[in-house]
């Protein structure tokens, strides 16, 4: 691919960005939560593992969100009238969301409440 259809092809993927962010009110309670952690992990000067950690499940729940808003944005097109399948098909992706947030939560609060509670560990 030549490098300007390239840099064409990220214009894109930052214009969905752009407006997940803007239209969809769980992209914007990722970004805060995203925020707070890496506020947080710099506070308390974690390690490089620890960021890699974190910088993974944050990644997931963003990737989760996105595909989730691609599913619903593509079934409304399709068939904009409720279909029970197409509902279903929403709540599976929603509830993938749900899946990587709490495991990134999860991953977060190990992470920082050790620091919080016994300072760095070796």
């Amino acid at each position: 691919m030549h490098p300007r259809a390239r840099l064409h092809s990220m214009g894109h993927a930052w214009r969905g960005l752009r407006w997940m962010l803007r239209t969809q009110a769980n992209a914007r309670l990722h970004l805060a939560a995203t925020l707070i952690v890496i506020a947080a992990g710099l506070a308390l000067h974690l390690a490089a593992g620890e960021w890699t950690l974190l910088a993974l499940t944050i990644a997931l729940v963003w990737v989760a969100e996105a595909v989730n808003t691609a599913i619903e944005c593509l079934a409304d097109a399709l068939h904009p009238e409720h279909h029970p399948l197409i509902g279903r098909a929403k709540d599976v992706a929603a509830a993938g969301v749900l899946l990587a947030s709490i495991g990134a939560m999860t991953v977060a609060t190990l992470i920082l409440l050790q620091h919080v509670l016994w300072g760095s560990l070796p």
